[in-house]
């Protein structure tokens, strides 16, 4: 495993794992625009909850590149054998940050399946959930091929969860056309 190099100096193949490590940290800023102003559009509980979902992959990215400056700390007194069991941490804690995301969006589903709202500017809103979904499938791409070159779970963990997110994006847009199509607004 080769979680433990130091992430600072530009240019080394460490320096690479603290630049990757930043780039689910935009993703998810963009994303989060993007999915919270398509959710603005249409009123979808759907891509709300998808929206939601990318707050936990902000706090997911920011956790794992504390994760691997961390675990680049040199050996101590109190971690002979280094730093970089932080790594196992960081995936749990994604995988629970998902769960928590989960509850939430399950709360306020049941509302809206008790009273469904009609959906607005469909069209838009769908277009920016898919550019979201996009960014998030070539983000997860790049960290799931570094992960692999670098041996590195923190950045595999960070891949997988945002694979997993364009998912759900894509499960949100359907369940958007089906309500949309059907006039079935229990769906969304």
């Amino acid at each position: 495993m080769s979680e433990a190099l130091p992430a600072g100096r530009p240019g080394s193949s460490d320096g690479s794992l603290a630049r990757l490590a930043r780039l689910p940290i935009a993703a998810a800023i963009l994303t989060i625009g993007l999915k919270f102003g398509a959710y603005a559009l249409t009123g979808s509980a759907g891509l709300l909850s998808d929206a939601i979902e990318s707050s936990v992959n902000l706090v997911a990215a920011v956790v794992a590149l504390f994760s691997l400056w961390y675990a680049a700390k040199p050996v101590d007194r109190s971690h002979t054998y280094g730093h970089e069991k932080i790594a196992y941490f960081s995936s749990g804690l994604e995988g629970g940050l998902i769960l928590v995301a989960a509850a939430g969006i399950i709360w306020f589903s049941v509302e809206r399946l008790f009273s469904p709202r009609s959906l607005e500017t469909v069209g838009l809103g769908l277009a920016l959930a898919l550019v979201a979904a996009g960014v998030n499938l070539a983000t997860a791409l790049v960290l799931l091929r570094a992960a692999r070159a670098h041996g590195s779970v923190i950045l595999g963990a960070s891949g997988q969860h945002l694979m997993t997110d364009v998912w759900t994006s894509v499960g949100a847009v359907a369940g958007v056309l089906l309500a949309q199509w059907t006039g079935f607004l229990r769906i969304d």
